[in-house]
């Protein structure tokens, strides 16, 4: 909550003005019965029209003042409440920004997104209520209740009868209400990723038949969300007619009442009329801070959700002093008895990891299904932090340099090809917008995927939709390689990246990288043995664990793994093939 409230420090002055405004508006509006019971009292029942005129254009001009106020103070509102929103969902898109994968994991995609739209929006409008309803109301309300008692104080039971029976319908609405404001934002959390999950695997709803049990999943959340918002909704619709039922009984009871004190001439007309647009404000007063009040609850946990993300505390962080890498060591990557478990988890997903990966060569790691290989490579950009051991690039630690210097050293292509709305071209120039297009085409060139750009029409500059949905799964993985390539990074980590390829696009594009990559290092992690037969050294992982190293031809006579996986895959004719001139 703390962390919210410094988003409105910049606009003091303008918080400062609206508390003017508003006070002065108020001011005004206590004024305007004051003048109608003097004309009612002076020029009416006098017949005295000169006072009438006088004291209308008056009046007039005061309400005019009035309005001058209102409007300035709800413009303040407004800039205010918009700025603040625009400062929080900000702040809270660069947190998300400097997550880690760990930080990710406490928080679902869907409510991360709701927390930077709906939650922000709930604390939003109710800023612009508090700004001009609860700094009003409860000015209003007070003034009202001493103009009324001074002008009638035998009467002024009526109106406390009033403000205890609205005190009392609002404590058993909040009572009713509260408790389903936390239970809209989790069930608007489930909503949105049921429609997201749903939304990315249509193909595979629709491959398997499943679209009407999807559709009872999402009617189910999508009639509990109703029901919640129905009962909230409800509750708040009751109360309006409650409370314009005590205002009306108030007014005849008013009416009731200030005519018998008339009749006796305690009282005169004026007086009477005054008396009951006082106790309508002070009724208008509550009826506008009910509202307040019923959606305060639901902004003040949005606003802890808010405040949720901005206070996590980030488990990987820039070191306050960054150490500079080695040069002798330029694209050396050393890991030296790197232990690593996700979370709190009893059982690590690596164990004593010790290896070199060497600028100029090529280090592949190979094994099966959850052995820990894209767990090795999350290591090497600070995606995750080891547990023990150290992990270092060009000679250093990388928990010693700033996140973005190693970053910088890094060409990364993710094992699920990911792909912005833009163009073919912003995607390949996302790691490196300054390079010529001679540059680009080159890059997508040896990534395989200059021919099926430039069969589109547009080519580089065709449009690529959210996702890259409007590409195939092998397309949008060579547009990732490109933009690897075009980055001209030291180090290159491909991430199974080259799965999604056929075999022959796959070795001409190991071929046409091999040229590139001179002088780098190249860390491959694959499933298929072909893909890296040709690497200077293999890595082979079992159970996170490293159970052998070497080149494939030393790896089929020492590593009974490295022999069962290769078998599984190749040939008897392409296992005695061991690529190149090594």
């Amino acid at each position: 909550m703390i962390k919210l409230s410094k988003y409105l420090k910049p606009y003091i002055l303008f918080i400062i003005a609206i508390v003017v405004l508003t006070y002065l508006q108020v001011t005004v509006n206590l004024q305007l019965p004051d003048y109608l019971a003097r004309i009612i009292n002076e020029g009416i029942v006098k017949e005295n029209e000169s006072f009438i005129l006088n004291t209308g254009i008056e009046m007039l001009f005061v309400a005019l003042v009035g309005g001058v106020c209102t409007i300035l103070a709800g413009f303040f509102s407004a800039v205010v409440a918009t700025s603040f929103a625009r400062d929080a969902r900000k702040a809270v898109f660069e947190k998300v920004e400097s997550f880690s994968l760990a930080e990710f994991n406490n928080f679902s995609i869907s409510s991360l997104i709701t927390r930077s739209t709906n939650d922000i929006q709930q604390v939003q409008m109710v800023l612009i209520f508090i700004f001009r309803m609860v700094l009003m109301a409860p000015i209003t309300g007070v003034g009202a209740v001493i103009k009324a008692y001074h002008l009638a104080p035998s009467m002024s039971w009526i109106m406390a009868v009033s403000v205890a029976l609205l005190i009392t319908i609002i404590i058993v609405l909040f009572t009713l209400v509260i408790p389903k404001f936390e239970l809209l934002q989790k069930l608007t959390d489930k909503l949105n990723l049921t429609a997201r999950e749903n939304i990315t695997g249509l193909r595979v709803i629709r491959a398997f038949n499943t679209e009407k049990i999807e559709e009872e999943k999402f009617q189910q959340v999508n009639t509990d969300l109703t029901n919640t918002n129905l009962f909230v909704n409800r509750a708040m619709v009751f109360m309006q007619p409650i409370m314009f039922l005590i205002l009306n009984l108030t007014t005849i009871t008013i009416i009731w009442v200030g005519a018998h004190h008339i009749a006796d001439g305690n009282l005169e007309i004026g007086g009477m009329l005054a008396f009951m647009q006082y106790a309508m404000q002070v009724i208008i007063s509550f009826l506008m801070l009910s509202f307040v009040f019923i959606m305060i609850p639901r902004a003040i946990i949005s606003a802890k959700r808010i405040s949720e993300v901005l206070e996590t505390q980030l488990k990987i962080t820039d070191p306050l002093v960054p150490a500079d890498f080695i040069e002798a060591k330029k694209g050396e990557v050393e890991f030296k008895h790197v232990d690593f478990s996700y979370g709190n988890a009893e059982t690590p997903v690596l164990k004593d990891i010790s290896f070199t990966a060497n600028r100029g060569q090529v280090t592949a790691i190979i094994g099966s299904t959850g052995s820990g290989k894209s767990t090795i490579v999350n290591l090497i950009p600070r995606f995750f932090d080891a547990t023990s051991g150290e992990v270092l690039v060009n000679g250093v630690n990388v928990k010693s340099v700033s996140q973005n210097a190693l970053r910088e050293k890094i060409g990364y292509v993710s094992q699920k090809a990911v792909l912005f709305s833009g163009t073919i071209q912003s995607n390949i120039l996302f790691g490196e917008a300054e390079i010529q297009e001679e540059k680009m085409k080159q890059a997508a060139d040896i990534a395989q995927a200059k021919e099926f750009i430039e069969r589109f029409e547009a080519q580089y500059e065709t449009a690529v939709a959210q996702d890259g949905t409007n590409l195939s799964g092998g397309q949008k993985q060579r547009v990732n390689i490109a933009r690897a390539i075009a980055k001209d990074p030291d180090i290159f980590i491909f991430d199974d990246s080259f799965s999604a390829l056929d075999v022959k696009t796959d070795a001409t594009l190991r071929k046409a990288l091999s040229e590139k990559t001179k002088g780098k290092t190249v860390i491959i992690v694959a499933q298929r043995v072909s893909t890296i037969m040709n690497a200077d050294n293999i890595i082979v992982l079992n159970e996170g664990q490293i159970v052998g190293q070497g080149t494939h031809a030393e790896l089929m006579k020492t590593s009974e793994v490295y022999q069962e996986i290769a078998q599984s895959q190749l040939s008897e004719k392409e296992l005695a093939i061991v690529g190149g001139n090594k």
